[in-house]
């Protein structure tokens, strides 16, 4: 009896946690952020409205690190307000399943990794409205560690 009403418990352990972790997934998700989805567009946007691009370099469907980064940076309030109010995004994915992005943006992602070197993910790349990069950060850092490196960016721009 002992043990059935233990496995009992368990089970309602296991559960609540469960749906705990889709109530943070589901809470995460409300601060989303406007990810253009056109490179040259993003550049254009950039010089009319005289901002900098961050382009972030991930791979959506593998990378652990990224997916940590896109939950604890992007899809919080703070990184929100920044970013609508001081930034152009731009997402360039490389993800193992190859039916994720389109083959003509998984181009473009694979001239941007040779244009700036990019080797490892994540990695943030902050270009001007020429294409020419002004800010690099690679690598997952504690995300309070980001928001003095984007100020920065945007400040000198």
């Amino acid at each position: 009896m002992k043990k059935v009403l233990f496995s009992l418990l368990l089970c309602l352990f296991v559960i609540d946690i469960s749906n705990a972790q889709d109530l943070v997934t589901e809470f995460a998700d409300t601060f989303s952020v406007n990810w253009e989805t056109n490179y040259k567009k993003a550049l254009k946007k950039s010089k009319k409205e005289k901002k900098p691009v961050l382009i972030y370099f991930t791979g959506s469907d593998w990378c652990g690190p990224c997916k940590v980064l896109d939950k604890k940076l992007f899809h919080t309030e703070k990184f929100k307000a920044i970013a609508d109010k001081d930034l152009i995004l731009y997402e360039a994915d490389t993800p193992r399943n190859k039916d994720i992005v389109s083959p003509e943006k998984l181009e473009i992602t694979n001239d941007l990794k040779r244009k700036f070197k990019i080797h490892s993910f994540p990695t943030l790349v902050f270009v001007n409205h020429k294409g020419k990069m002004i800010g690099y950060k690679k690598g997952l850092i504690l995300t309070e560690y980001y928001y003095p490196f984007i100020q920065s960016v945007i400040e000198n721009y």
